[in-house]
């Protein structure tokens, strides 16, 4: 039953959530896209840029959209897509919030030891992989591209990448700025008819 396995996957994401949403998104794609086959990786990347745009936490907002979209897609009502999406976003979030209350009870009382903060620097860099593990597996033919098949949208897709790194890392431009100006460049190829 998909609400079954939407309640199982997403407890599962939600207690290795270390590190934000971001470090979790590699992990949501592994289950909701290579996995379960739930979505497309065209439509896990849309639902992470419809996450990044709308207000809260990106994992929980992704869980929301997939939650939705996965029981829709399995031939569901849409009323029981809103179940899907309830399902989906509570499951991701129970198991953490009850892990952070008590080990937030137990940081209190430690957090000076020696041994929690060892534990809390070797935890940086393995979030820091899990982040580029997700920016490496959205980068990929369905987002990017071909250089073959469709050189003209990859060398558009790099463009874009590049001034979105760019304006973002060196001048801190705020995303919203760049995913409206993506858009815009994204409406303009397609009324020109270029790349089709």
């Amino acid at each position: 039953m998909i609400f079954l396995d939407l309640f199982l996957t997403f407890s599962k994401i939600g207690i290795v959530n270390f590190g934000g949403g971001y470090a979790m998104l590699s992990l949501i794609q592994s289950e909701v896209v290579t996995k379960h086959g739930w979505l497309t990786t065209q439509e896990f990347t849309d639902i992470v840029a419809v996450s990044q745009m709308t207000p809260g936490p990106i994992g929980i907002n992704a869980a929301t959209y997939v939650g939705y979209t996965a029981v829709v897609e399995a031939g569901y009502p849409p009323f029981m897509g809103v179940v899907g999406s309830i399902v989906a976003t509570l499951s991701v979030i129970w198991l953490p919030f009850l892990l952070m209350y008590f080990v937030s009870r137990l940081l209190l009382r430690y957090k000076e030891h020696p041994h929690l903060r060892g534990v809390f620097s070797a935890m940086r860099p393995a979030i820091v992989g899990l982040i580029a593990a997700a920016a490496l597996g959205l980068m990929d033919v369905s987002n990017f591209g071909s250089p073959s098949a469709t050189p003209g949208l990859f060398a558009q897709s790099l463009v874009l990448f590049a001034l979105g790194f760019i304006l973002s890392y060196r001048y801190k431009q705020s995303p919203l700025l760049l995913i409206g100006l993506a858009a815009l460049v994204g409406l303009g190829t397609g009324a020109l008819g270029l790349w089709s």
